[in-house]
């Protein structure tokens, strides 16, 4: 019996730690266009190197999802497999998956596959794929690890903090002065995912103590208790740590992890932005 768990770069984890014995982890990758030029988000993008390019050039980026075909072979050898995916509001990840399980499922019917929705990205992603693993590593049959996954997601939640919106902006998401505010006043878009898998924002914070201050608060008001916190960063250690100390200073036995975006988050995120995953 061989276990898959699959995710698509919406997930930080290139691997997954401490993973499961009989486990295997894929990251099935989107790609990002930026200009003429294609990025595939795996372990080998200079994520650098893409966001330089991102920012000098005038037309808006995009980002495809994987073809059915990758989910396809992502699951090869696989009896057992979840797969979790970004948001269906913002990508097409989970309709190609379900598509490219359908097309395993035909060869190999005795294989148990279920697609899984995360209505989020990043840090919430990667906590989902964390507890799957766990799932996984005590025990339980298939239907019960699906069941006590989709539980468990009922009390996660995903908070996002943004210092640059030139995407939004090129993409026609906001306007131009919009954007210049958020640049010449040094504004923070604070916000979260909501139930339906879209990007609701919830407060302007001038400045990045602000930015953790709105963040942490609106983590209490979302029923945040001290769970297990993921924030996934684009080069921002600082603000990983400034949210490390007021959530501790709060919630003294809280877990909190931090981890670099990938390419599709620091898509999302941009410079200095957080993808925040918690349990409520």
């Amino acid at each position: 019996m061989t276990w898959k768990i699959i995710v698509d770069s919406g997930c930080n984890f290139r691997e997954l730690p401490n993973l499961a014995a009989g486990v295997q982890f894929v990251n099935v990758p989107l790609t990002i266009q930026v200009g003429e030029q294609i990025f595939v988000d795996d372990a080998g993008l200079d994520i650098d190197q893409m966001m330089d390019l991102m920012y000098a050039t005038p037309t808006a980026s995009k980002s495809a999802c994987p073809s059915p075909e990758a989910y396809r072979q992502a699951l090869e050898g696989a009896s057992k497999a979840i797969i979790i995916t970004i948001t269906g509001t913002l990508s097409g990840s989970n309709n190609s998956a379900r598509l490219g399980s359908e097309m395993y499922l035909e060869e190999h019917p005795e294989a148990q596959v279920h697609i899984f929705d995360s209505l989020s990205a990043g840090g919430e992603q990667d906590l989902l794929a964390l507890k799957l693993n766990d799932l996984i590593a005590s025990g339980l049959g298939f239907e019960d690890v699906v069941a006590e996954l989709k539980t468990y997601h009922r009390s996660t939640k995903l908070a996002f903090a943004l210092a640059k919106v030139d995407n939004l902006v090129k993409n026609g998401r906001l306007s131009k002065l919009v954007g210049t505010v958020v640049g010449l006043l040094n504004i923070r878009m604070v916000g979260q995912a909501s139930d339906e898998g879209t990007l609701e924002l919830l407060q302007k914070a001038r400045g990045q103590k602000k930015a953790v201050t709105a963040v942490i608060e609106e983590m209490v008001k979302a029923g945040y208790k001290g769970g297990r916190v993921m924030i996934s960063h684009r080069n921002n250690d600082k603000i990983c740590e400034q949210i490390t100390e007021g959530l501790t200073a709060k919630f003294p036995n809280a877990t909190i992890q931090s981890i670099p975006t990938s390419g599709l988050c620091s898509f999302y995120a941009e410079e200095g932005g957080i993808l925040l995953g918690y349990e409520i």
